[in-house]
Order: C-alpha cells, then sequence, then structure tokens
C-alpha cells in the first residue's frame, strides 16, 4: 500500500523564511505532474519583520504554481498584472506557461505580525500545454467544493475526486485534497488516479497499520485506503497521472533542457517583464558555469 516515504527536509529561502521541501526528491521526483511540494512554516513572523523574508519577483516557465495556506497572509503580485492577498483556505492557481514573473510579501506581518503556515506546490504542465499564455486564478474558499464524514472535513483545492469538480484551471487528469481530521476521525482517499500521495502537514495518522508523523509523505499504491487519526491532523491528499519527464532548474520547469536555458538567459539579460507593481527589485539567477553568465541589467 506505502511504496515510499518521504521526509521534509529543512531550507531557508533567506531572511528567516524556512520551508520544508517534500519534492523533488532522488528517489521520486514527481508524483503524477506534482513536480515541487514545500511546507511553508509554521512560524511566527514579528510585527515589523524585515523585508529580507520576502519573496521579491523572480521568474517560472512550464508550471502551474498552487498555494494554499491553513494560516497567515502572502501578498502576490505577477507580471499578469494580479495583486491579491492569500488568505487561509483560498486558492491561488497561476499558470507560468511559457513566462511569468511574481512576488509574495509578507505586508500583513510586518504591520500586526502573522504566523504562517502552509503548502506551495508546483504542477507540470504536459508538453503540448508548456508554452500556453500566463495566467492567474483566484478561488475563495466558498468556491471550492467540500464534504464532510466520519469527522474529516475535505476541500477540493484542484482537480477532480469523488465525484466533484474544483474550479481551477488544470491542464492533465490530476486531484489535490486538503483534509481536516478531528480526534479520532477517519477518511477514505481518492481512487482511479495512477499515482498518489499523501502528506501529513500537522498532527499524526495511522494508515497500513503503522503511525505517521508531521513532515512525511506517503506514497501510495493504487489500491483503496483510509486513514485514521487518534489527535487530529492536517493533511494534504495529491496525484494524478503522470505527465513525462521533467528537468527542473531553479524555478524553471521543462521537457526539454534547452528550454530551461533559453529561460536563464532571458533572466539573466533582463527579458523577462517583472510585475507592474512590483518592479523595483528581483531575485537574480544562480550562478551556473552550466548556463549563460551575462549579468543582468
Amino acid at each position: 500500500m506505502i511504496e515510499m516515504v518521504i521526509e521534509q527536509r529543512r531550507r531557508s529561502l533567506g531572511g528567516g523564511l524556512e520551508v520544508g521541501r517534500v519534492l523533488p526528491f532522488a528517489k521520486r521526483r514527481m508524483v503524477g505532474p506534482f513536480v515541487f511540494f514545500d511546507h511553508m512554516g509554521p512560524m511566527d513572523l514579528a510585527a515589523g519583520v524585515d523585508r529580507s523574508v520576502d519573496v521579491r519577483p523572480h521568474p517560472h516557465i512550464g508550471l502551474s504554481t498552487v498555494t494554499y495556506l491553513f494560516t497567515g497572509e502572502m501578498m502576490h503580485r505577477d507580471s499578469v498584472g494580479s495583486e491579491i492577498a492569500v488568505r487561509p483556505r483560498e486558492v491561488n492557481w497561476m499558470t507560468a506557461g511559457r513566462g511569468i514573473t511574481h512576488s509574495e510579501r509578507f505586508e500583513k506581518a510586518r504591520a500586526m505580525g502573522d504566523h504562517l503556515h502552509g503548502i506551495q506546490a508546483w504542477v507540470a504542465l504536459p508538453e503540448a500545454d508548456e508554452e500556453c499564455d500566463p495566467a492567474f486564478t483566484h478561488l475563495d474558499g466558498d468556491a471550492l467544493p467540500t464534504w464532510t464524514e466520519r469527522g474529516a472535513s475535505g476541500q477540493l483545492i484542484a482537480g477532480s475526486a469523488f465525484g466533484l469538480t474544483a474550479g481551477a484551471p488544470v491542464f492533465s487528469p490530476m486531484f489535490y485534497i486538503a483534509l481536516t481530521l478531528a480526534p479520532g476521525a477517519t477518511a477514505e482517499l481518492p481512487t482511479g488516479h495512477r499515482e498518489r500521495a499523501l502528506y501529513i502537514a500537522q498532527g499524526a495518522i495511522t494508515l497500513d497499520g503503522r503511525d505517521w508523523q508531521t513532515g512525511q509523505m506517503l506514497v501510495l499504491d493504487a489500491n483503496a485506503a483510509a486513514i485514521r487519526s487518534a489527535g487530529g491532523a492536517l493533511v494534504m491528499v495529491l496525484g494524478g497521472e503522470p505527465v513525462g519527464e521533467r528537468f527542473l532548474y531553479w524555478n524553471f520547469v521543462s521537457s526539454r533542457q534547452e528550454r530551461i536555458a533559453e529561460a536563464a538567459a532571458d533572466w539573466r539579460a533582463g527579458r523577462m517583464k517583472l510585475p507592474d507593481l512590483d518592479n523595483g527589485e528581483f531575485i537574480p539567477l544562480p550562478d551556473d558555469p552550466g548556463l549563460p553568465s551575462r549579468p543582468l541589467p
């Protein structure tokens, strides 16, 4: 039933912002179309927190990002003109396609302090859609399909599961669910997809006769399964159909290595548009002798 266990690896993004990196993993690069999975926090941000904690404008290609918060708030600005606060239990789905740039700022925390806890995942686009037009979609919590059964509350973030379909503009068969389990609750996991996994964001669960803890991703086979939590838990359930091998460098995802090199060159040369409402700074391309070395102006 459980094919692999992936432990989160703590990573600093600078400025005091820390995440638990789950995907990609050396022995499991993707689950369905999911190519990247970061657990943000949980962490307290004090009032007046320095701007170094912000994620300055940076680029993406070939993927969709989905940001989902349990607590806290981030301000999203991008190069297609979006400006919106990312709040708990809402969905912010950004399709990079041929190229987009965005920033994530902690403006509420700077004003009054905040407690940040959430997940950011990247979904690889099928080859036919890798160069689609960039776009951004925001969905309020009331717009997401929800259900409650046996003490478990589910929210369908994207894709299709249990006969329900979410409103995020997905490009391949997939599902992404947030489950809140009360103490003693049980929950069935969706079937019908070739690849599945769950990630324990908070608390602990029992599956396959063993207990599993916060920070673990369990990669599952295709058989029916149910989880139980004695003390309560927050669990993300994800998966879908594979889209094929993908190359990942920094914030770029593509089925073609040469496309990533092209995007890196474009970013170095300043050919990717910054967000109109946040164009005063950016994150430089990391040094890499295998990529073009021209500095950004």
